[in-house]
C-alpha cells in the first residue's frame, strides 16, 4: 500500500482560503492548516474533551452576555499563507458568532489542552502564531502525571506581539484574567 492510497493528495499541497472556505464543515473538523498545509489531528482522548468542556462552560458563564466561550471553533489567522488554528476553547465577541471565519480580533482569549501528540504545537508553534495575530490571551492546559491540570496562561504584549508569563494554576483556578473564573480542575 503506498502513501496516495491512504492519503488525500490535497494533504500534499498548499491550501489557499478559498479552497478550504469551499469546503464542508465534515471536510474541515479535525484539521488545522498551517503556513497552508493540512494538519490532521488525532481523535482527542474523552479526557482532553471532557476538561476542554468544562473551561468553555465555566468561562462562558464568568464572561457574559458580551462574549462567548466554545469549543471546536475555527481562527483563521492569516490568509496567504492560510493558517486555520482551531483552539480546544476560544472565547470570542458574541456578536461575531454568526461571521465565518472568526478572526483574531474577534478573540479575547484561546486555550489550548496539551495531548501527547500536540505538545510542541502547542507549547511553541500556536503560542507564536496566537501572539503574531494579536489575540491577548492564551492560556496552555497540561494534563500532569497526577491527574491535576496545570493551567499556563499567557497575556500579549501589544509592542513585541510576544506573550509574558502570567500566572499558573493547578487544581482549582479561583481568578483568572481576564475573567474571574472558579474552575474544580481536579475532579476532571
Amino acid at each position: 500500500m503506498t502513501a496516495e492510497m491512504v492519503v488525500p493528495a490535497w494533504m500534499y499541497t498548499q491550501i489557499s482560503a478559498e479552497q478550504y472556505d469551499s469546503w464542508s464543515e465534515e471536510q474541515c473538523a479535525g484539521i488545522e492548516i498551517g503556513d497552508g498545509m493540512v494538519a490532521v489531528s488525532p481523535m482527542p482522548s474523552k479526557r482532553h474533551n471532557r476538561l476542554a468542556r468544562i473551561l468553555a462552560n465555566a468561562l462562558d458563564v464568568a464572561a457574559g452576555p458580551d462574549w462567548n466561550a466554545d469549543t471546536d471553533f475555527d481562527v483563521r489567522l492569516q490568509g496567504v499563507p492560510l493558517t486555520n488554528r482551531r483552539p480546544d476553547v476560544i472565547v470570542y465577541r458574541a456578536e461575531t458568532i454568526d461571521l465565518t471565519p472568526t478572526r483574531p480580533e474577534h478573540v479575547l482569549l484561546v486555550v489550548e489542552v496539551v495531548s501527547p501528540g500536540s505538545g510542541t504545537t502547542d507549547r511553541i508553534v500556536k503560542v507564536d502564531q496566537y501572539a503574531k495575530a494579536g489575540i491577548p490571551f492564551y492560556w496552555r492546559v497540561e494534563q500532569a502525571p497526577t491527574g491535576v491540570p496545570i493551567v499556563y496562561t499567557y497575556v500579549l504584549d501589544p509592542a513585541t506581539k510576544a506573550y509574558r508569563d502570567g500566572e499558573m494554576f493547578t487544581g482549582a483556578i479561583k481568578t483568572a484574567a481576564p475573567f474571574s473564573v472558579t474552575v474544580d480542575l481536579g475532579a476532571v
